[in-house]
């Protein structure tokens, strides 16, 4: 029978929207969607970081010497004032607490853009910043940001020996054991740490009032270890030998060292300007070859500047600098739900994204190839231009993607043979415990999560359940692999916590991995009695809000005691009711108030508001905003609550004709 709630909706709204609520929520969704895409067959939303990725932008314009336009810079003075806080801090979220970094890096932007000390709002930064304990208890990253600024000393930043690029790949230790984005910044760090360039300031930026220490009384230190014997103890002592070594005249190998660094960097470098298609290693590649010398005019420099303009929002008010953009990966899952949700498999709007993604396809070798030498590239990145590094999470989509698009007989045997490479690529790419990572295979040396920048920068790229969840998918429509298939369901089985949820690694946080997981394990056909499932459905019912709707904050990943707690928002409660219905609740009172959520919350034009921030880039310290979350996410949870119900009465299109068959 159909939920009570199912009903009520229909009693209630029917006869305001025909040919009921819900064929009209999902038609109005799937016209707004529509009119997102880009011409060319894509679909990007706006992707927005915490306020200090904008407001670098002006530091790291002086650091290379380019004027950045007054215009501009009262703009991105505009936009970072109105992210901060009423205390005087800025978040590293959406309604997140103050954060110290972020505050200091923000603050020294505005000094630098001129702003005076005197402004009420600047006092304000100053006096929390202060409160927290000043530039001292900044972290690695923010200290090594104001060494390159001359407002703390290279001594109290970590020394990144250039040599680590001479220890062969076959050594039990090497660059290829970090994770890619760590590599990349690695790389840059060994360069910029052993030249220690100082970009001299104007006495007005400096930022001598946020130490709390006089002059001759700071301590600089790169950290101080919690226990004698311990990781983090160990590589404290390796950083101090490292900079007895430093002092030394004779340096074997370290000529060598930084020739090869150097090249190693400007290889990496992608066709549109940036390292990694992402912000941290991008800045700190040019400060890197800024330092070695390479001037404004090099190639190379001039494509990594220019290259900036492709990951900037500009308006009449506001500046915005993306920390990344994510072409492929929004346009999977529009495709997606768009395909889900009824669109013809020969639409317009579907083949023209199935042709562009077919374009994107990497053919040629990565990183990855270091650890995976056998096997032929194939597979997605997330970026309109990261070859180098194809992720694990786009290659799941983009094939489910294109098997719901119908091409011309010449396109489909391309689109065959691309997903037959991303599937032989994906499989190669599966680690030891069954799992997947995003970007690399057992990529899992635990003890370097004690290096001293992990505070800041993940290190490791371990395998992680939504990431595994969306390949599952992606093989159980392929319809073969069953070894793979049976390691990667143990892996999902094994990594549930006791409380019955999953972690998300890409998304906030709980509810990601939850709803992702379950839904898997309903793909796979897993049975929905089984108390790895039972489990994971209670958890969702149990952090249900009173409006009927999920939601979670970024907090969570610092303390987990709040998982699934947070204010509703559209994406967090699309995620839950997918992992409901996989789980088989279709009939649920939970999925019906569920569905019902999003159907009171969907706004005229067919979308939903979501500011808050539901996607993760690095745990605990650096979070995504993606705006398109708000819209193919419902869609694609309204679509899969209306064709499970569909399904049960193959004769009746809409709730209405359902009601009549039941009758």
């Amino acid at each position: 029978m159909l939920t009570e709630i199912a009903l009520n909706l229909v009693e209630t709204n029917f006869h305001e929207l025909e040919p009921d609520i819900l064929e009209q929520a999902i038609y109005k969704a799937q016209k707004h969607l529509l009119e997102l895409q880009h011409p060319n067959g894509y679909w990007v939303g706006d992707l927005e970081a915490d306020a200090s990725v904008t407001a670098g932008y002006i530091p790291l314009m002086y650091f290379m010497g380019v004027k950045v336009d007054e215009g501009r810079v009262r703009k991105i003075i505009h936009y970072v004032k109105g992210k901060q806080n009423q205390n005087g801090s800025w978040s590293s979220y959406q309604s997140g607490d103050g954060d110290l970094n972020v505050s200091i890096q923000v603050y020294f932007c505005l000094k630098l853009a001129g702003v005076l000390l005197t402004e009420p709002f600047m006092q304000q930064a100053a006096g929390f910043i202060r409160s927290k304990g000043g530039v001292s208890k900044a972290s690695v990253f923010t200290k090594i940001w104001l060494a390159l600024f001359g407002q703390y000393q290279w001594s109290g930043t970590p020394s990144v020996p250039p040599e680590v690029i001479l220890l062969p790949n076959w050594f039990y230790f090497n660059i290829y054991e970090f994770a890619s984005w760590s590599r990349e910044t690695i790389m840059a760090l060994a360069v910029v740490t052993t030249t220690r360039p100082v970009c001299e300031v104007p006495p007005t930026a400096g930022i001598e009032e946020l130490y709390l220490e006089p002059e001759g009384e700071r301590e600089y230190r790169v950290g101080k270890a919690s226990r004698l014997f311990s990781w983090q103890s160990f590589f404290l002592l390796v950083d101090r030998f490292f900079k007895i070594y430093e002092r030394s005249p004779l340096k074997p190998g370290r000529q060598l060292a930084m020739r090869k660094a150097e090249q190693w960097i400007v290889s990496h470098q992608e066709p549109d300007g940036s390292w990694g298609g992402i912000m941290l290693p991008w800045i700190y590649s040019l400060f890197a070859l800024k330092s070695l010398g390479y001037t404004l005019e090099h190639p190379t420099i001039q494509l990594g500047t220019a290259g900036l303009e492709g990951f900037i929002l500009e308006n009449e008010g506001d500046f915005i600098l993306q920390p990344a953009v994510s072409p492929v990966w929004d346009t999977a899952w529009a495709a997606l739900a768009l395909c889900e949700s009824g669109l013809p498999a020969d639409q317009p709007a579907l083949q023209k994204a199935a042709v562009w993604m077919l374009d994107q396809e990497i053919r040629v070798d990565g990183d990855w190839k270091i650890k995976n030498p056998d096997t032929m590239p194939g597979g997605w990145a997330f970026e309109f231009e990261n070859d180098l590094y194809p992720d694990l999470d786009d290659s799941a989509l983009v094939p489910r993607a294109l098997r719901n698009i119908r091409l011309s007989e010449e396109q489909e045997k391309e689109k065959a043979q691309a997903i037959r490479r991303c599937i032989d690529w994906v499989l190669s790419m599966q680690s030891k415990d069954g799992g997947w990572a995003a970007f690399d295979r057992d990529n899992d040396m635990q003890f370097l999560n004690y290096v001293p920048f992990a505070e800041f920068m993940s290190p490791l790229d371990p395998t992680c359940p939504d990431v595994t969840a969306h390949i599952i998918e992606m093989l159980v429509e392929e319809g073969s692999h069953p070894q793979a298939l049976f390691k990667a369901i143990e892996y999902l089985k094994n990594s549930q916590e006791a409380d019955g949820a999953w972690y998300g690694r890409w998304g906030v946080n709980y509810l990601y991995g939850t709803g992702l997981v379950l839904a898997a394990l309903g793909a796979a056909g897993e049975n929905p009695q089984q108390e790895t499932i039972l489990r994971g459905v209670d958890w969702l019912i149990s952090v249900q809000n009173p409006d009927g709707g999920w939601g979670e904050s970024c907090k969570t990943y610092e303390n987990p005691s709040q998982r699934g707690s947070g204010p509703s928002t559209a994406s967090q409660t699309s995620w839950a009711v997918t992992g409901l219905l996989g789980a088989g609740r279709l009939h649920s009172l939970e999925t019906g108030r569920g569905i019902e959520y999003l159907l009171k919350s969907q706004k005229p034009d067919g979308s939903w508001d979501e500011a808050e921030t539901t996607g993760t880039g690095f745990p605990r310290v650096f979070y995504l905003r993606y705006d398109l979350y708000r819209n193919y996410f419902p869609l694609l949870a309204l679509a899969r609550y209306r064709n499970g119900l569909r399904n049960q009465e193959p004769g009746a299109k809409t709730i209405s004709e359902r009601i009549e068959v039941r009758k």
